[in-house]
């Protein structure tokens, strides 16, 4: 139980820093989308907590995490989906160096960080730390990419998001269905039919 608490507790401070880096690294203001998005993390990271410890399906958790937060940004931020899929990508990227020199600062090889709870937890919690104060510093300081995103949206954007988080729920629910993990594709349900409820909102808003 306070393996489970630990980890939702420590990966949801990470992702939520991860989501902070994102917004600021081009000019997006985070705090307008904090609930939304919140809301996905937490889902997310129960999901990720599932196929670590039930199903072993550590190499699934981050392509299932970029393509949950693209479609985030598509749909809550309402970024063109190509454009959603550059700053998630960006992000992570950004997000990886920052740990791997925590790691090797800190703890000296990936293996030693991973060796117990407690390892990881400082890990998150230096990450996140590092992550908050670059976003900050990003933001206040103006220092980042500006577009306008709305001039690279593409015809049907919208019409194509929501086929693409349809086939991805499908798609990830018939890898859980054989791995007879039902509580996870509820979760993948849950999240998705949120991003859904966004994504036709906005087309009825247009």
């Amino acid at each position: 139980m306070f393996e489970a608490v630990g980890f939702m507790f420590f990966s949801t401070i990470e992702t939520l820093s991860l989501f902070a880096l994102m917004m600021s690294l081009y000019r997006l203001k985070m705090i307008d989308y904090i609930w939304p998005a919140l809301f996905v993390i937490l889902l997310m990271n129960l999901q990720s907590y599932l196929l670590r410890n039930e199903l072993s399906l550590e190499f699934l958790v981050p392509l299932i995490g970029i393509l949950i937060f693209t479609f985030m940004l598509a749909t809550i931020v309402k970024l063109p989906i190509v454009w959603s899929a550059i700053v998630t990508i960006s992000g992570y990227v950004i997000f990886g160096v920052i740990q791997t020199i925590v790691v090797t600062i800190l703890f000296g090889s990936v293996a030693e960080a991973q060796s117990t709870n407690v390892n990881g937890y400082i890990l998150q919690t230096i990450t996140a730390l590092l992550m908050f104060f670059l976003s900050w510093g990003m933001y206040k300081f103006g220092i980042g990419f500006s577009f306008n995103f709305d001039r690279f949206r593409i015809k049907w954007e919208n019409i194509i998001t929501v086929i693409l988080i349809m086939i991805f729920l499908i798609a990830i629910s018939v890898i859980l269905y054989f791995n007879q993990i039902w509580i996870n594709i509820l979760f993948f349900a849950v999240s998705l039919a949120f991003l859904l409820y966004y994504a036709v909102r906005k087309e009825n808003e247009e």
